[in-house]
């Protein structure tokens, strides 16, 4: 149960009628005049209820940053800033190259960046996976290894953006897809970024899942707000009936 921070009416979770996101925190309200109030005023009613914040999963490519190019980097540094700027939660699977390149992002404007180990511990994640830990505030130690991780990277993440990447980041936007995500496409990063479109286009099954492309890190982040916030926060899960 949840409560609507404007009319502090009590509402099932599913049947919110409307939902907003203010400083990267998610509010669910009764009814879209509920919202219409809240967002012409939030500072006076966003105390009325707890609101967690949403998390937004970076997945991409873990090869040394000088194999991508520096705009790349650049980008991927800029989405991590943006989802900091909103106030939400990164989770990466806690791997180098772009993926690290945006929790150094989020970590320089402040924002919680959660790591997905692969590794039991830190010793092994350093050691065993070669994989940097100073980016984070939290490190989850799965022991799942590389693959197994992906499950629980993108099921903790509210929103997933794929940025280039090659087989395993293929695989983590093929669990997204199939569990009915938001998925944020940044073009013109490389890798299975250029082919998802082509890709999309053969798959038979509707899951849910739905796609937003942009080539500017900002303005892809905005993007999935306003679909999450308008459409999607109705299906958090493909599990939820």
């Amino acid at each position: 149960m949840i409560k609507d921070p404007v009319c502090l009416m009590t509402i099932e979770l599913r049947d919110a009628e409307a939902m907003a996101v203010h400083e990267g925190r998610a509010y669910y309200f009764c009814s879209p005049g509920c919202r219409s109030r809240f967002l012409n005023d939030p500072h006076s009613y966003q105390d009325n209820t707890k609101a967690e914040r949403l998390s937004v999963g970076v997945m991409g490519s873990a090869h040394q940053t000088e194999d991508v190019g520096n705009t790349i980097v650049h980008n991927a540094f800029t989405l991590g800033e943006t989802i900091a700027n909103h106030g939400l939660n990164l989770i990466t699977g806690a791997c180098p190259g772009l993926p690290y390149q945006c929790a150094l992002g989020a970590r320089s404007r402040g924002g919680l960046s959660i790591g997905i180990s692969p590794a039991l511990s830190l010793d092994e994640h350093l050691y065993k996976y070669r994989s940097p830990a100073d980016a984070y505030d939290i490190l989850i130690y799965t022991g799942s290894g590389l693959m197994g991780r992906e499950v629980t990277n993108i099921r903790s993440s509210d929103v997933v953006i794929i940025v280039s990447g090659s087989s395993g980041t293929l695989g983590e936007f093929a669990i997204a897809y199939d569990e009915g995500k938001l998925i944020g496409v940044l073009e013109g990063s490389g890798g299975i970024c250029d082919q998802i479109p082509d890709l999309v286009e053969h798959f038979a099954k509707d899951t849910g899942a739905r796609l937003v492309y942009n080539a500017d890190p900002i303005v892809l982040v905005d993007r999935l707000l306003s679909a999450y916030a308008e459409q999607h926060f109705r299906r958090p899960s493909c599990f939820c009936g």
